[in-house]
């Protein structure tokens, strides 16, 4: 599948490059098609696009030959971080949305390391917008009260995936907010590595048993 790169402009100093791919049969078929927001990590921050593509569903888009998903992967620029950008990146899910026929109870947020933390934290921001989220080796600790905020997702569906040894991002930022979902009656499952370290991501990515879950959720009216 093509990967077409694309820009979105909220004034004069803020932007956001982002890479968009359709389904092959997007001009086929008049459906509405669910869309994916992939959120990547810090290593890929910066103004060179392609460093999106190493990673995640934009990888995953690349050496598919169809992927049943409108994805939507914005670069977030040198030196900042997703946590800054949730409006921004709301704001590019909506200008998304109306120029393509997405179905809006079938909206997905993934993310790994910078960019779980940017799941957890954009689906606490906006959540009434997702129909299911899965952070991978994410967290939110350091985040003055933000485990205690997670209740507000206890309605979405939320896949976490981490490694046991990863010594990047400890795997309790994980099983700290999956805690928190639990206690609340939230709907969520913790799949932990056990030889895994940082890079949780290539083997999540590659089951396609995450598609399959992510499309049997769907958001309430």
């Amino acid at each position: 599948m093509e990967l077409h790169p694309s820009r979105v402009v909220f004034n004069l100093k803020r932007s956001l490059e982002y890479y968009l791919s359709l389904p092959l049969q997007y001009d086929q078929i008049e459906d509405d098609w669910p869309l994916i927001l992939f959120l990547h990590g810090a290593g890929e921050r910066g103004n060179d696009l392609s460093l999106v593509k190493k990673h995640g569903i934009p990888r995953v888009v690349n050496e598919m030959e169809d992927f049943p998903f409108v994805t939507v992967s914005p670069q977030c620029p040198e030196n900042d971080w997703w946590l800054n950008r949730l409006e921004d990146l709301k704001y590019l899910i909506d200008t998304i949305v109306e120029q393509y026929r997405i179905d809006e109870s079938r909206l997905y947020l993934t993310g790994l390391s910078m960019g779980g933390f940017g799941t957890w934290h954009m689906a606490v921001e906006y959540p009434e917008t997702f129909a299911a989220i899965a952070p991978i080796c994410g967290g939110g600790l350091g985040i003055l009260g933000f485990p205690e905020r997670v209740i507000e997702i206890k309605h979405i569906p939320v896949w976490v995936f981490h490694g046991e040894k990863d010594n990047i991002v400890p795997v309790e930022e994980s099983r700290v907010l999956v805690r928190e979902l639990k206690s609340a009656g939230g709907n969520v499952q913790l799949k932990i590595y056990p030889e895994a370290g940082h890079d949780a991501w290539t083997e999540t990515y590659s089951n396609p048993e995450l598609y399959e879950w992510f499309m049997n959720n769907r958001r309430s009216a």
